[in-house]
């Protein structure tokens, strides 16, 4: 009997923790796009699951990697900076709210300035959840990639 009471006290106390920290952040749900194919200037994607078909706005923008790290002192109230640089290639991201953490087919089509098309695959990937806090604080949404390389070739980004 004392062993049943002792092991019901452990159970009840492994329920007992500090509540989580957790902060406002949110992740955006949707699939982002990394192009190294030359010339192009517009991307569009349609993104198809269970029956439905979303066309999201995709706006391309420079890519960027980061620069040196410069620093005005060496304390604790040092202030530190890392500038943003041109890098080959374009980024964007296609929100989709509603995208789901399975197998989602994938259209993109690539275009240059005069309209004309210098990718048209379609693909299959699988958006995965991130959680930008932590798993059991909130603001968790289906993520994916697509990498596009300057041989055209389409590929999932993991």
């Amino acid at each position: 009997m004392r062993i049943l009471a002792v092991v019901v006290c452990l159970l009840a106390l492994t329920g007992c923790s500090e509540p989580r920290a957790c902060t406002l952040i949110a992740a955006r749900a949707g699939i982002s796009l990394a192009i190294a194919l030359p010339s192009v200037t517009s991307a569009a994607l349609e993104a198809c699951w269970d029956g439905t078909c979303v066309k999201p706005s995709t706006v391309l923008s420079p890519a960027t990697t980061n620069g040196p790290e410069t620093c005005s002192g060496t304390g604790p109230d040092a202030v530190c900076g890392v500038p943003a640089l041109p890098a080959p290639g374009l980024t964007g991201f296609a929100d989709l709210t509603t995208l789901p953490a399975k197998a989602v087919t994938v259209k993109l089509t690539l275009t240059d300035a005069a309209g004309a098309v210098l990718l048209d695959e379609t693909v299959t990937v699988t958006p995965e959840l991130v959680h930008p806090n932590g798993e059991g604080c909130g603001g968790e949404a289906a993520q994916a990639g697509l990498e596009v390389s300057a041989a055209g070739v389409v590929t999932e980004r993991g």
